[in-house]
This record gives structure tokens, sequence and C-alpha cells, in this order.
């Protein structure tokens, strides 16, 4: 693959493990850590097995996104477990006509889409690599433009990905899995905190 998926079960071990190596804390004074770039993303491999999984969840989301029917996008969203502060921002969303969304998926653009992994450590051995593409479990971004080739610019860190105003695309991030009797999956939509910030405060009325 040309991307990685990351599992949740070894995403949560390394969170785990370091939250076990942070106690106790040293009270001698230390070098401040330098933080760690961010993972960049690719497109997922064609011959991935996840790759039509997330495919067939993409076109569902877009549908339903594309509806702007609360019915039909809550329950891909979250359903009961989606917060009313987010349902409203995500109404927002579809409204706002500074949204990426209005123009990736809204607009009588053709609509564009690209479905984006985390780049594997080059640490990371073959073995390990396969393991995580023969989960149960995995997370990758949808990302929607329209007009253009299609070619990009898509964003190079999921950082990029966080729905701000004058964005060329439009993303979501999809976590799936593939344990008990059938599959299931879930979209979150982020927000830059600014854009946010600017949905949550109130209106002046028209």
């Amino acid at each position: 693959m040309r991307a990685l998926l990351i599992s949740s079960a070894l995403a949560a071990a390394f969170a785990l493990s370091a939250a076990v190596g942070a106690v106790p804390t040293s009270l001698l004074p230390a070098e401040p850590e330098i933080a760690a770039p961010p993972s960049g993303l690719s497109p997922l491999a064609a011959d991935s097995a996840w790759t039509p999984r997330f495919e067939a969840a993409a076109d569902e989301l877009a549908a339903a996104l594309r509806s702007r029917d609360e019915a039909q996008w809550a329950p891909l969203l979250g359903g009961r477990w989606l917060a009313a502060a987010d349902r409203e921002r995500i109404r927002s969303l579809l409204d706002d006509r500074d949204s990426p969304f209005l123009h990736a998926l809204l607009s009588k653009g053709y609509t564009h889409r690209a479905i984006l992994g985390w780049n594997a450590p080059a640490s990371m051995s073959a073995a390990e690599r396969a393991a995580i593409e023969a989960g149960k479990e995995a997370e990758a971004l949808v990302c929607w433009t329209a007009g253009g080739s299609g070619e990009g610019p898509w964003p190079a860190t999921a950082r990029d990905a966080d729905n701000r105003p004058g964005q060329p695309y439009a993303c979501a991030r999809i976590a799936y899995s593939i344990r008990g009797e059938a599959p299931t999956w879930r979209a979150f939509i982020e927000q830059g905190e600014e854009r946010a910030a600017a949905a949550a405060a109130p209106r002046e009325p028209a």
C-alpha cells in the first residue's frame, strides 16, 4: 500500500504505552521535546482490501450530505451519539456559502473524490504493514472537490482536512470496522477552531 490504514487497536496500544511511560514525572529540568511533524497522506492503493469498503462508504456519505436531509446524514455521523452542537455545525457547513462542502458536493461542477491514508513510517516492517492491512478496523480520509482534473490539490496532512473556508476540498474521516456479523462504519467531519467558533457565535437577525 502507498498509504497506511491506522488500526484502532494499534493506536490504543501506542496511547497506553505512552501513558505508562509518562509516570512518574521527573522533577529535574529537561530539554523541551520537539513536536513530531504530522504524518503525510497518500491515496490508498487500488489493490488494498480496504479500498472498496471505503469507496462504498464514501458514496453513501456523499449522497446523504448532498440531500441536506438530516434524517439521511445524521445516522452516518453518529446518530443518537451525535451531539446537538455537532448537528448544528454540520447543518451550517451544508448551508454556508463559504463552506467547502457547498462547492465540493453541492455545486454544478463535476465532483472528484480522493480516499487517503497515512504514510507508513520508513521503520515499519513488511510484516507490520501486512498486519494492519489484515486487521479488523481502519480509518481513512475521504475528500471531495468540484471542477478541475481531480488531480488535486488534496490535503497533505490530516490537519489540512479541517474544512475551513477557502479550502478547495471538503473532507470527512471514516472509521470502519469489520468485527461482528456485519461491517459498520461512522463518519466524522472536523473543522478548524476558528471556523467552528464562527459557526457557534450568535448571528444578527436578518
